[in-house]
């Protein structure tokens, strides 16, 4: 093992210079005594420093200019919280966190997609931050709901499909596709992860997917979405003639564009006039196919996240606070199962208490730093 540092040394040396190999050639016996883990994975002879890139389509979007986000969009919305670089300590004891683990399991939060220009709702400059109430479990009751649902996520959809998978996702679709990652979970609906070549078990669905209520039919996101642009032709008329420098104006429907990138829709436009379609077998009511406040997650997907992490010899969070029950519940339960638990996260969580390691540091500033470290240095899907 020794023998195969010292090539990474110098190969690392050379591309990154001494602050990162610094990592590599630190002692692993101090690093040890922070996890309980079974057995250190051996390195390989030597380290290949290759990159590659990949387009990835997605059903349903376009892969031309218009579809990507403009440049300045994070800057914008400011949606990721402030937090510094992560220091070579916290790069160290993540980078042994994998090392030390034969059975890695992985389950990302909103704070990966932040970073996406997808706005989270606990961060500092998340929804909640902003007043905005999140649709609960009343849709299914409630037309007013629905609609007030419907008509904001139909004005919204184009901006949303529109981002692009970040840092975070491209690490962990590398890591998964090396075999470092057994199991992923996330609690997004965004489907980023897929984007970035990962397959993720959906803790709570995912709003490309639509669903009738009644007898379980299901229809694309984006031919749902030109059933609406049907039925609501000058709601879709306004969509399109946003104006962005009259915000509130009887042109746009009252919209303006949030912060978090939301929009924002002054209720007389949409409470009367905004027409739903039924599902095409039944006639019932459609929903997105995601698990909204105050559901519960099926029994099923339930049970399979839970039978993974009780599974596996470490569990790493990324970009969760663990505020819902069914996130906080995993972690508990790897804990309570023997396994190491770390957590990379802005900002406190529910579950810092008793993990084994925390770091505070933004997802995409420190987990693709993993790609070029030791036995972890892998091609970049």
């Amino acid at each position: 093992m020794a023998a195969s540092f010292t090539s990474i040394f110098i190969s690392v040396r050379k591309v990154l210079g001494t602050a990162v190999t610094d990592i590599v050639q630190s002692s692993s016996k101090n690093w040890q005594s922070l996890f309980r883990v079974r057995r250190v994975l051996p390195c390989q002879d030597s380290v290949r420093f290759v990159q590659t890139s990949c387009r990835i389509s997605v059903p349903g979007t376009s892969s031309g200019s218009e579809q990507k986000m403009p440049s300045n969009f994070l800057g914008e919305k400011k949606l990721v919280p402030e937090s510094g670089p992560p220091s070579i300590e916290d790069i160290k004891f993540l980078y042994q966190f994998f090392d030390s683990s034969s059975k890695v399991v992985v389950l990302t939060g909103a704070g990966i997609s932040t970073e996406c220009g997808i706005p989270d709702y606990r961060s500092p400059n998340g929804a909640y931050s902003s007043g905005f109430k999140p649709i609960t479990h009343q849709f299914v009751r409630s037309g007013k709901a629905r609609r007030r649902y419907w008509a904001r996520s139909y004005a919204g959809w184009k901006r949303f499909i529109a981002a692009q998978p970040g840092a975070t996702h491209n690490a962990l679709a590398s890591l998964e596709k090396a075999g470092r990652i057994n199991f992923m979970i996330t609690q997004n609906v965004d489907r980023l992860h897929h984007r970035a070549g990962s397959s993720p078990l959906e803790l709570h669905g995912t709003v490309y997917s639509v669903i009738c209520l009644d007898c379980g039919y299901s229809v694309d996101r984006n031919l749902f979405q030109d059933e609406l642009k049907a039925l609501n032709p000058k709601w879709a008329a306004a969509i399109e003639n946003l104006e962005y420098d009259s915000p509130g104006s009887e042109k746009s429907f009252g919209m303006k564009q949030r912060p978090d990138g939301d929009i924002e829709i002054d209720e007389k436009f949409w409470e009367e006039d905004f027409y739903i379609p039924t599902c095409h077998k039944c006639k019932g009511v459609l929903k997105p196919d995601v698990v909204f406040f105050g559901d519960n997650i099926p029994k099923d997907r339930a049970a399979e996240a839970m039978a993974a992490v009780r599974g596996c010899d470490a569990l790493l969070v990324v970009g969760s606070s663990l505020m819902t029950m069914s996130a906080f519940r995993l972690v508990r339960a790897a804990h309570e199962a023997g396994a190491a638990t770390a957590i990379v996260n802005v900002g406190e969580t529910r579950a810092d208490d008793f993990v084994s390691l925390k770091i505070s540091a933004r997802c995409g500033e420190i987990l693709p730093r993993l790609l070029y470290i030791g036995c972890l240095s892998i091609p970049v899907i």
